[in-house]
């Protein structure tokens, strides 16, 4: 199948309403654009011209030349005599940086004007993003213009996991010249996992042969699929060959694109150990997984044995060898050390090499890998879990986990990449839920991608050098098809584009909304799958001075929103929302977003308050709530809303202390009873405090004890759930209510995060 080498939409349509002054549709937005009156037509006239000492530059001008061609079948000539140029200039002089360009398109002629050939190639993307790209009898017009143009971030990164479900070269192709359109730069490629090793590695032809192929179980959702038996087939899966990994590899070079392979270890490493079971601690064959189910089997190499890094070392050989990267990725996540606990050979290693517990073996583990890949002038990259017990001398971090490991990493002077699973994991979901691919839970919107900002506060000026960039992630164990991945990436990938390359000031939502119809446009041409957009209305309670209000909010700056708060269905003839309205009494608000007279949602937004003494009143905490669960911000504790067995809203969450949150009724009221809620995740970490201590004042200085409760959930419960501590008064007067959830001392035994700090969700303070 032929692949696309160009994805854009463009300013033809303007020139057809005859406003063809107004700027161009180009995502990420230019630092610097002017527009001039007039366009430049781009037909068989023109020729493209360079130096002939230039020649490392010839890649990215057949690139332009095929798109052109594959656009309107035009054959732009090559350095020829013409009226009519299009010529390119290697300045080193020029005052931008190594990928930056500067394009001047005027009467007859075009320039691009770049330090290299980084700045050449984003040159012809921009260009291509003026000109309309499906074959069309239209002119191809480029508006006269100036652009100036730079990234903000060296790291421009989007990741696809492919070892979840296995993708075809055209795939892969056709993700990097997704990439390459909107000015990424790194490829993340996440090439084995637990089920599914990807890279063909001749010295070990067990790892695909055996590896790369598990039991179809696509009809079953990911968490439920039964294990492998004997026997049954093996027939689904795939692997790259040597020879197909070095075309992708050239394929993306010409685009600009460095492609970073990921060789998860220690941990993740099931599909191998199924090949090669002597690598685990137990030693015992295995089945390659199916999907979520892993009891009983064995997922870490075994850190004791030395025949593992033997392995490892003839494995990455091999990678490097194939891939030209500055940075090789190995992994370092979610590591369960429980069988490590228990391996004679990972104890012996502790023992012998002085270390405290398993944390500091995986640190050892991973120093010795990196020692290794730094002897071939390559380095480490790895998820932030490898800070722990200590971080390798020269190893970059990727950020997942919140920012909290890179903030730490950029503070030891370590390069970080920033990746928070909010907002930038892409298999999360960007709108509905309901009428949307299932996907594994969450819920990033355009928005919230357009909105991230790479740098936290928590950096000081001084230590932002070292916070390269920021990378989406896609993993597949909810993604079967190459449609599907399309869809998840786009137009997800055009907002982190915008965020990674423009200048803060030049970001605006409005805007980039405009120019993204077009993309959609050119998107609907090419028969690529992406989401329209979110339009589910964002119900969010706003507290001031003892009173609580709702604010209605969607993403579409075009569309209008409808509500009802008498439990009816709203529609076009509902209550149209102007501004935000009290809550006075118990009641559900719904409400529909609709754009041109049609109703986007296949279900209503909905809310549910419940009034009680406390709803809008003002909440402090002695600890701050985790910034990464913000849920409706400060007073969220008596907002009206009931947290739900999802913990990504309505809670907030305090990591490693005591939650102790203190609410001022305004003034003094007879109580009867006072409730908080938490919730308890075992797979997130999130446990119910030991106890709740309630206490009651006047003054908001002096309290009085009521009651302390203590927890009665057993903290094994894997399920998620919610228990409501609760106190009666016997209707006592006070005007401020204090409770304090005691933390537990760490994550229970048999936990794989056991004896480390637990999470505390609350989610309302109910006051009756």
């Amino acid at each position: 199948m032929k692949t696309c080498v160009a994805f854009f939409i463009s300013f033809v349509m303007l020139q057809q309403l005859g406003i063809a002054q107004l700027k161009p549709s180009i995502i990420p937005q230019p630092v610097k654009l002017v527009m001039n009156k007039g366009s430049f037509q781009l037909d068989q006239g023109v020729s493209i011209k360079y130096q002939a000492s230039q020649l490392s530059l010839k890649p990215a001008v057949d690139y332009f030349i095929a798109s052109i061609n594959e656009i309107s079948g035009i054959k732009l000539s090559l350095n020829k005599p013409s009226n009519k140029t299009i010529e390119l200039k290697i300045d080193q002089n020029l005052k931008l940086n190594t990928e930056g360009y500067e394009l001047k398109v005027s009467d007859q002629h075009i320039q691009i004007t770049a330090k290299g050939y980084a700045g050449i190639i984003y040159g012809f993307q921009s260009l291509l993003q003026t000109i309309p790209q499906v074959r069309t009898n239209a002119k191809l017009e480029i508006p006269y213009m100036e652009i100036s143009d730079e990234p903000r971030f060296q790291w421009r990164g989007m990741h696809l996991d492919v070892s979840r479900h296995f993708f075809p070269p055209s795939l892969v192709k056709t993700y990097i010249d997704l990439m390459a359109a909107y000015k990424m730069n790194t490829f993340h490629w996440h090439l084995g996992d637990d089920q599914g090793w990807r890279i063909e590695i001749k010295k070990y032809p067990k790892l695909t042969s055996t590896g790369a192929w598990r039991v179809d179980q696509n009809a079953l959702v990911w968490g439920t699929r039964p294990q492998a038996l004997p026997g049954e087939d093996p027939s689904y899966g795939g692997f790259y060959t040597q020879e197909q990994i070095k075309e992708i590899i050239a394929y993306a070079a010409i685009r600009n694109i460095t492609i970073v392979p990921e060789i998860e270890m220690p941990g993740h490493s099931a599909a191998a150990i199924s090949a090669y079971p002597e690598l685990s601690c137990s030693g015992k064959p295995q089945l390659p997984m199916t999907g979520g189910n892993y009891k009983d089997m064995s997922s870490n190499y075994c850190a004791g044995n030395d025949a593992v890094f033997h392995f490892m070392e003839d494995v990455l050989s091999e990678v490097i060898n194939l891939f030209p990267s500055k940075f090789i990725h190995i992994g370092g996540d979610e590591v369960d050390k429980t069988d490590w606990q228990k391996c004679a050979k990972c104890q012996a290693r502790i023992k012998k090499e002085g270390l405290k517990n398993e944390d500091e073996l995986q640190s050892y583990f991973i120093k010795r890998i990196e020692k290794f890949i730094n002897s071939k002038n390559r380095k480490v990259i790895g998820w932030d879990e490898i800070l722990e017990g200590g971080l390798a001398p020269d190893a970059a971090v990727m950020s997942w986990r919140g920012e909290k490991g890179g903030i730490e990493a950029a503070k030891m002077n370590h390069f970080v990449v920033m990746t928070p699973g909010n907002p930038c994991y892409f298999d999360h979901y960007q709108a509905g839920p309901e009428g949307e691919p299932l996907a594994i839970g969450g819920f990033n919107t355009l928005k919230k991608v357009y909105d991230y900002e790479p740098i936290p506060k928590e950096i000081n000026q001084e230590k932002q050098q070292f916070v390269l960039g920021a990378q989406a992630n896609l993993w597949t164990e909810f993604i079967t098809t190459s449609g599907a991945v399309e869809y998840m990436v786009l137009p997800r990938m055009l907002a982190l584009a915008e965020v990674v390359w423009s200048p803060v000031e030049a970001k605006n939502w409005n805007d980039f909304n405009r120019r993204l119809k077009y993309h959609f446009n050119a998107f609907d041409q090419k028969g690529l799958h992406y989401s329209p957009g979110n339009f589910t209305v964002d119900i969010r309670p706003i507290s001031k001075n003892n009173q609580l209000s709702v604010e209605l909010l969607t993403e579409s700056p075009e569309a209008k929103i409808y509500y009802t708060t008498d439990g009816a269905v709203p529609n076009i003839s509902s209550n149209t929302y102007q501004q935000s309205f009290p809550i006075t009494s118990s009641l559900t608000v719904k409400a529909i977003t609709v754009l041109n007279g049609k109703i986007m949602n296949l279900k209503p937004a909905e809310q549910s308050f419940a009034t009680h003494l406390a709803m809008g009143a003002e909440v402090t905490y002695k600890t701050a709530y985790s910034k990464y669960y913000p849920a409706n911000g400060p007073n969220t504790l008596t907002d009206g809303i009931r947290g739900k067995l999802s913990h990504s809203q309505s809670w907030h969450g305090i990591d490693n202390n005591d939650l102790t949150a203190t609410i001022d009724l305004g003034k003094s009221k007879e109580i009867k009873s006072i409730t908080i809620g938490c919730l308890q995740n075992y797979n997130s970490w999130i446990f119910m405090p030991a106890s709740v201590q309630f206490e009651i004042s006047e003054d908001g200085q002096n309290f009085t004890l009521l009651s302390k409760v203590d927890n009665d959930i057993p903290l094994d419960l894997k399920a998620a759930t919610i228990k409501d501590f609760k106190v009666m008064t016997s209707g006592k007067q006070a005007r401020y209510i204090r409770a304090t959830a005691q933390k537990i001392e760490g994550c229970p035994k048999g936990h794989p995060g056991e004896g480390k700090p637990a999470w505390i969700f609350a989610d309302e303070i109910i006051v009756e």
